[in-house]
């Protein structure tokens, strides 16, 4: 009994030992083959596949190494706009994460005096240039692509182009108004231009195709208030405009009552009064 208990306790050790093996082995060749596809960008001769094996690594939270396909992406095709697209926004993560350090570490208040340089375009503001100006050239031969007209509004918004980017995004609604996403960040933009009437309309349509998309119903307590605030605002501007023109209306200068006022007429013996020499006055 004895024995078959220790034969049963090796077998089940051995078989321990090799599953761990085989897990470790298969997670080391998965992290090798992600570090081998970004040490390779340079090695990628399709763009389309480096665009692919980039947008895969920023899924998987791989920032940095997806910037690197990325690149490789635009470099083999400069008229990419999605590529260009994904790249701004991988750039503006770690930008984002680089000026959390920063601002943490160093004194953010300018001394007396002291001047700051210019602050240079960052890497994702260029990224969404470029993005929006392959975008504008991909949609004048396919002017249907409401994907195409989505993204570039999203990369005017990145760049707080904010008129363009509601233009881009009324035009991707236009083409697919059945999309959620589209109404919501359509109402998003116009929520940001302080057009609290217009956006109701598009925020309404996107809880109406998704009742549990949270964030048009967020964006619609929003502009439902921002309207509120307007409307107060302009019926009292008009109120006290009224009121002024009412006051005005009713209230006169001394000088105006006085230029008003009839003049006594003269009678006759006035007038014999005036013309009457005086009796001290030499003839």
């Amino acid at each position: 009994m004895l024995r078959t208990l220790s034969i049963i306790l090796l077998i089940f050790s051995v078989a321990f030992q090799f599953g761990c093996s085989w897990f470790s082995g298969s997670q080391n060749s998965n992290s090798g083959a992600q570090q081998n596809s970004a040490a390779n960008a340079q090695e990628i001769a399709d763009a389309n596949v480096a665009l692919a094996e980039g947008s895969r690594l920023f899924d998987n939270g791989d920032t940095e190494k997806a910037i690197e396909l990325l690149n490789r992406a635009v470099e083999l095709n400069p008229d990419l706009a999605e590529a260009y697209f994904k790249l701004g926004v991988a750039y503006a993560l770690i930008e984002a994460r680089d000026a959390s350090i920063v601002e943490s570490q160093v004194e953010q208040t300018p001394l007396p005096g002291e001047t700051r340089p210019k602050a240079k375009k960052t890497n994702s503001e260029k990224a969404f240039e470029k993005a929006i100006q392959a975008y504008k050239k991909h949609v004048e031969s396919n002017p249907n692509d409401d994907v195409a007209f989505f993204n570039m509004g999203r990369a005017y918004n990145k760049l707080n182009e904010d008129e363009d980017a509601a233009r881009s995004l009324k035009q991707a609604v236009k083409l697919k108004p059945d999309d959620t996403e589209y109404q919501t960040e359509l109402g998003a933009i116009l929520i940001k231009l302080a057009q609290y009437h217009e956006a109701i309309a598009p925020l309404r349509k996107a809880i109406d195709l998704d009742p549990e998309n949270s964030r048009a119903i967020d964006l619609l307590e929003d502009a439902e208030a921002g309207r509120k605030r307007v409307d107060y605002t302009s019926v009292k501007t008009q109120t006290n405009s009224n009121s002024n023109a009412n006051t005005n209306s009713n209230t006169q200068t001394p000088e105006a009552n006085a230029s008003t006022k009839p003049k006594p007429q003269e009678t006759k013996e006035t007038k014999e009064t005036k013309t009457t020499p005086s009796a001290n006055k030499p003839k």
